[in-house]
């Protein structure tokens, strides 16, 4: 039974390409296409130069380098929360191909009407700019792995908020 059927109403959150164009307002995506290339090691490697502005520093903040491993989830799936991290952006790097869901919402005060959904084409990576809501790491398909560059030391660098009402993304 699904649940609009047992009289639950959802809010359904469309699911957009991500594009660098369309995240802009959020961060940045870290992609090869249309990078700045640059031949190093005696040109036997490409060097994709400078794909994303890491910004850790506030508050004496230094960069960490972890692996997240993000356990699969299932449409349809209910997004209640947001989280933000206001001293430093949180850049996130797939190590498998498999596309991967973003939920975000513009940095300042959480503005639940503008928040936005993007599939990714499993290799694109995104970095969330300082402050910028974004829902928890949704991995599909497959347990996933991710490189994920964000902020060390001291501060408050995590503000999570419940949302007035949730909303879905779907198939």
């Amino acid at each position: 039974m699904r649940l609009h059927d047992m009289g639950f109403t959802m809010k359904k959150l469309s699911i957009e390409p991500l594009t660098r164009a369309a995240f802009e307002p959020f961060g940045d995506v870290i992609e090869l296409d249309g990078a700045k290339q640059i031949p190093i090691n005696l040109g036997t490697t490409i060097r994709f130069h400078d794909l994303a502005r890491i910004d850790v520093e506030d508050e004496g903040g230094r960069a960490l380098v972890n692996l997240f491993r993000g356990q699969p989830r299932v449409l349809p799936f209910e997004v209640s929360m947001l989280e933000r991290h206001p001293l430093g952006s949180q850049a996130f790097l797939p190590l498998n191909d498999r596309p991967y869901l973003v939920v975000v919402a513009p940095a300042g005060e959480l503005d639940e009407s503008a928040i936005r959904g993007f599939v990714t084409r499993g290799w694109q990576g995104v970095n969330y700019a300082k402050g910028v809501w974004h829902h928890p790491l949704i991995a599909l398909g497959e347990v996933s792995d991710f490189i994920v560059v964000d902020r060390g030391g001291d501060g408050c660098n995590l503000n999570e908020v419940q949302l007035d009402e949730s909303v879905w993304l779907m198939d």
